[in-house]
């Protein structure tokens, strides 16, 4: 059983330091390596899937969430505001009234819908201190959100798509759901109250898991204050279980930050907009992951990719040049050379790498590489080259597979 807390300091992924504060790590240059790729991963695909993508800042006026309903449903959790000349500003809880406003900068006619919008940014909860912990609860998020504005016709589609972008993440980080909810209002005032909102928005995700074939269930006091979800759920080595992607349906920031599009018959419509987050947040994906995997992470996420290994010094210079042939395929390599210890103390400290290339006199000679791989096997000596363009390959595929192209 691994806890990503103990594990990714030990492995130098992240830490915390008091004068920064509770609930806001900051991450190593390992863990950003393994940050950075899966944000890469997720704006690649959102791009080959018709996202655009945007930034906005993670402060807004107080009036922005007044508007969207977050500061009377959602002020608990937020920090309070801050008086800047005139004005009151806040650390914005959420990316979605922002993405509302960037909508609303223009016209937009019903040929551009569904506009799909991205951003991977910043936001802020005022979580208790009792409740941090590590990546997987802190203060200050980076979520992979986006957010669909489309038309009533368009919406089963769209979060049929999101779920299918869902599975196929997971299929690359190698990580699994435990299960979907649909996720319904409660009995209490935190929600918005129109009956009416609530019931075709929960029909319209109602339908699309139910097409989708997934088995799921249904939970009430688990929505947002806008609308259903559907949310997926992992569960850590401890049984413990979180959120991590969601696909929700909103009818009411349309409506609150009077939202519309030219449609057809040249009147004015109303969009609906679908959230939908692939990863969630940053900081709980990569908690997942670290406990999922125990740090020995598929091979296009890990920090590392390649250990090179010269076997003495004189097969350090041929390990040089391999190394630079990695910087150039855009692979993480790291030369550890015979001043750093034995040959199997070197391939026992580089357990969790992927790909461990040894060299000794008769591959320098030949220019070949002996692979180690992280499961044991062992593969016969190939050209250096070729074995760096398999292994650049496999990580431009996202295949969680150590060797083998499908």
């Amino acid at each position: 059983m691994y806890d990503h807390r103990k594990l990714g300091r030990e492995l130098e992924l992240f830490d915390t330091s008091p004068l920064i504060g509770s609930g806001l790590p900051y991450w190593l240059p390992d863990g950003a390596a393994v940050r950075h790729a899966l944000e890469e991963y997720i704006r690649t695909v959102e791009q080959r899937a018709g996202y655009r993508h945007v930034y906005s800042p993670v402060l807004g006026k107080r009036e922005l969430y007044e508007i969207s309903g977050h500061w009377s449903h959602y002020s608990d959790d937020m920090f309070p505001p801050m008086d800047v000349g005139s004005e009151q500003v806040v650390l914005r809880p959420s990316l979605c009234p922002h993405h509302a406003v960037i909508y609303r900068s223009r016209s937009h006619s019903y040929r551009e819908l569904p506009l799909r919008m991205a951003e991977l940014g910043g936001m802020y909860r005022s979580e208790l201190s009792g409740v941090l912990g590590g990546l997987s609860r802190v203060r200050a998020i980076h979520l992979n959100d986006a957010h669909i504005f489309c038309t009533i016709d368009q919406v089963a589609a769209e979060a049929g798509a999101a779920l299918e972008m869902i599975r196929r993440a997971y299929e690359a980080l190698g990580i699994a759901a435990a299960r979907f909810r649909l996720s319904l209002p409660g009995p209490d005032g935190k929600y918005v109250a129109r009956p009416e909102m609530w019931e075709r928005s929960t029909a319209l995700l109602t339908d699309v898991l139910d097409r989708s074939g997934l088995s799921y269930e249904a939970v009430e006091d688990e929505a947002a204050f806008y609308g259903p979800k559907i949310d997926v759920q992992v569960v850590d080595d401890a049984g413990r279980e979180t959120t991590l992607s969601t696909v929700q349906v909103d009818f009411h920031q349309p409506e609150q930050f009077d939202l519309h599009y030219i449609g057809a018959d040249g009147r004015k419509h109303r969009p609906v907009m679908v959230h939908r987050s692939i990863i969630g947040s940053v900081e709980r994906a990569v908690a997942h992951l670290i406990e999922q995997h125990g740090g020995a992470f598929p091979p296009w996420l890990a920090p590392v990719q390649l250990v090179i290994l010269p076997i003495s010094e004189a097969e350090v210079p041929n390990a040089v040049g391999i190394a630079r042939q990695c910087v150039d395929l855009g692979l993480r390599a790291e030369l550890v050379g015979p001043e750093q210890g034995s040959l199997g103390s070197r391939i026992r400290e580089a357990r969790l790498v992927p790909y461990q290339a040894v060299i000794g006199p008769k591959e320098t000679a030949d220019d070949h590489v002996a692979l180690r791989l992280r499961d044991g096997r062992r593969i016969d000596p190939l050209p250096a080259v070729e074995v760096l363009r398999h292994i650049s390959a496999l990580v431009d595929a996202h295949s969680s597979d150590l060797w083998d192209l499908s």
